[in-house]
């Protein structure tokens, strides 16, 4: 039974530490198309193979630290959020941590200074335009989502193989 987050960390090319933060996801919305014509009773929706919206990853950062800044450097960023999950087995009753680990390649769209005032974080945050993302937990690979290089890759399909291989790539 999964449980809770117990903490995660922030890095920068897999051996910068990044500081304390919290990590807003990006949403996967696949791009759409409406069909609409003869043999169809109205209208319904195409979802087009492998292709995404834009994503965007969230930072937000309690005080203003030099990585913090560091990531509004206009270049690409590797971040890797490295997490610990909670499971408990309530059959054999033990208690475990499960490595999760989320690669992003980024580029900064916007900063936010935060709030400054006594006894209270700045609460600074950044959004990044998400060029790369690739999740593992416990150390195997869950997702690959790569639009420049037409990957799609999801609990061990790549959506888009058929795709490149059509297209010569």
């Amino acid at each position: 039974m999964d449980q809770s987050v117990i903490n995660f960390a922030v890095y920068e090319d897999s051996v910068e530490y990044e500081g304390m933060a919290q990590a807003t996801l990006p949403d996967m919305t696949f791009l759409t198309q409406s069909i609409s014509g003869a043999g169809i009773g109205g209208n319904i929706e195409a979802i087009i193979l492998g292709h995404l919206e834009a994503m965007t990853l969230g930072l937000n950062f309690r005080t203003t630290t030099p990585q913090s800044v560091k990531l509004a450097e206009q270049r690409r960023h590797q971040i890797d959020l490295r997490v610990a999950n909670q499971y408990e087995d309530p059959i054999n009753g033990t208690v475990e941590a499960r490595a999760e680990k989320h690669i992003f390649v980024v580029i900064p769209k916007s900063t936010k200074g935060g709030t400054i005032a006594p006894a209270t974080p700045t609460s600074g945050s950044g959004e990044y335009a998400v060029r790369y993302w690739a999740t593992y937990i416990n150390g195997k690979k869950v997702r690959e989502i790569d639009p420049m290089n037409f990957i799609c890759y999801i609990n061990g399909t790549d959506y888009l193989a058929a795709v490149r291989k059509a297209l010569g790539k």
